[in-house]
């Protein structure tokens, strides 16, 4: 039986339950197949020796994960070629494509867990009443360890983008040092 966390995330209010091991600083990133907006297989390690910022929300097509997602796309223009931002949703690929080409989204990558929620167990944020991911923020340097992971409480609030970012940053001057 998976592992479940209650009261860590609520929605409106309403308590929630996390099914998945829990992810901390420094544990090792793990290596989930995720699909791209074209059905590709997607793996974490395909993104060996960047940052990879990875942002989950629970659906594209609610107004708060789009501000989010939007936001990250703005900021992954700054970041430069060293980091990877990925947005990790329960969307189907073809609604993460259809968004993206509406939101003229082009810095950020898109990936798809709604084929078997791995993902979301593996980094421990699965909503179990949703099957939805917790809105949260990952950051891990180029090694694959984890350096950040914010869990949202409320998933209705956006996440702290200054500290997953201004980290990216931090730990990219580290690799040109």
């Amino acid at each position: 039986m998976a592992q479940e966390r209650t009261g860590v995330v609520t929605m409106k209010g309403q308590g929630l339950t996390l099914t998945g091991q829990e992810l901390r600083k420094g544990d090792q990133l793990p290596d989930v197949e995720l699909l791209d907006t074209d059905l590709n297989t997607v793996r974490l390690a395909d993104f060996a020796g960047k940052v990879l910022i990875l942002v989950a929300v629970p659906s594209l097509d609610t107004a708060v994960c789009n501000i989010e997602a939007r936001r990250f796309n703005n900021e992954a223009d700054k970041l430069g070629n060293d980091v990877q931002v990925l947005i990790v949703s329960m969307d189907l690929p073809f609604a993460q494509k259809r968004w993206a080409e509406e939101a003229g989204v082009r810095a950020i990558k898109t990936l798809s867990d709604h084929r078997d929620a791995a993902f979301g167990r593996e980094f421990g944020i699965l909503l179990k009443e949703l099957r939805l991911l917790a809105r949260s923020v990952f950051v891990a340097d180029r090694s694959g360890k984890l350096q950040y992971v914010q869990i949202v409480p409320e998933v209705t609030d956006e996440p702290d983008y200054d500290t997953a970012l201004n980290l990216a940053r931090e730990l990219v001057q580290e690799m040109a040092a």
